[in-house]
């Protein structure tokens, strides 16, 4: 099969957080990714730009730069395009590709709200386009082992769930610079629709889905500092909307291996832990045992945080408790980033056409419909 010819916007060498050069590029330019797609063109913010991440890339001479949605969408050599940029410019730039029915890969979340993520998975599907959105936790290692865990009726069926997690920002007062934005609930990104939204749904992949979901939310810091990332000096202060503290209960809908009426509780807090304390801690109990999920140094562990993760079953019978290992597959440990990994596994399935194998564009519009419903009872 000839490789996936592939458009990426947003590769930029001077982006915030290099996102696409850290996440995406290193699979595509592994051996594996190379097998499976080829990477033909790049649209940034104009053409020089375009070039300019070429040459620092070093892709192909012959790797088309665009400055316009539009002209790439027109390109008939594309048969995938990757959205990377900032979450409010998602609708604009991935869109006119969509409408030429080309295959997505979409960023989460999907767009700033979910008007806007509506009307493009809507259109994904009038115009006959496959599609993916970047919710890479559903298939983490230590997610697909818990999974497994939970269906092999190690731990008995699911009683309840609980996670506590901290993090979003380096420190509870400031941002840096260039990420301002995550202040401002309009633009779409934030600690609620990044952070909390990928590990509730990295949660629901493993244990089900949650329904008649409550939330409290709370804004602990309305005033932020803006911080210089180079110099750690102080450059503003600006008001969020953006709650800092969130905590949700719901019910898992029952199954084989839930219970009717097994609870999902979820506490979040912008910043890091008390020292030495871990970042995220996930346990699922059950009727004849608890799983617990730890990540130590973050709680971003379908990205950066990964490799901390460390999984534990207690047996309620025996008292014993007892390490769980998990492991990435060979290709992945040969990536240079550990961020590249889980979206190298998005890529794989989608390559391999696996029905199902891949969150995708509809997935994704009902994740911002929950998180609406969520959200509802709060005002800033």
């Amino acid at each position: 099969m000839a490789p996936i010819r592939t458009a990426i916007i947003g590769l930029s060498a001077s982006a915030i957080t290099s996102w696409a050069a850290n996440a995406h590029l290193p699979y595509l330019l592994s051996p594996l990714g190379r097998s499976k797609y080829q990477i033909v063109a790049l649209l940034n913010s104009s053409v020089p730009a375009a070039q300019a991440a070429i040459s620092a890339f070093k892709l192909p001479p012959d790797t088309k730069a665009y400055g316009s949605p539009a002209d790439l969408a027109a390109d008939p050599d594309v048969d995938l395009v990757v959205c990377c940029v900032r979450v409010d410019l998602h609708y604009e730039t991935i869109k006119p590709s969509i409408e030429a029915g080309k295959d997505v890969f979409v960023e989460w979340p999907l767009a700033q709200n979910t008007k806007v993520a509506g009307e493009l998975a809507q259109l994904v599907q009038e115009k006959g386009g496959r599609s993916m959105i970047g919710l890479q936790g559903r298939l983490a290692p230590p997610v697909v082992k818990i999974k497994e865990l939970i269906g092999s009726g190690r731990i008995g069926k699911v009683l309840s769930v609980e996670a506590r997690a901290f993090g979003g920002t380096n420190d509870a007062v400031s941002v840096p610079r260039g990420l301002e934005y995550f202040l401002r609930k309009e633009v779409g990104g934030n600690i609620y629709t990044i952070l909390f939204a990928h590990l509730y749904d990295l949660i629901q992949e493993a244990v089900g889905q949650a329904v008649d979901v409550h939330g409290h939310f709370q804004l602990q810091r309305p005033q932020s500092k803006i911080r210089n990332p180079k110099t750690g000096e102080v450059e503003a202060t600006v008001i969020s909307d953006v709650p800092d503290l969130i905590t949700t209960v719901g019910t898992i809908q029952i199954s084989p291996t839930v219970q009717e009426g097994a609870q999902v509780g979820f506490r979040l807090r912008r910043g890091p832990p008390f020292p030495g304390e871990p970042a995220l801690v996930w346990t699922i109990n059950g009727e004849k045992g608890e799983i617990r999920l730890v990540s130590q140094d973050g709680t971003a562990i379908q990205a950066m945080h990964a490799d901390s993760v460390r999984i534990e079953v207690w047996d309620h019978e025996t008292g014993k408790v007892e390490p769980v290992n998990w492991e990435w597959e060979t290709w992945q440990k040969e990536l240079p980033q550990v961020n590249a990994r889980n979206i190298g596994a998005l890529y794989d399935a989608f390559a391999e056409g696996k029905d199902g194998g891949y969150p995708t564009l509809e997935d994704a519009l009902a994740r911002h419909q929950q998180l609406d419903g969520i959200l509802s009872s709060w005002k800033a």
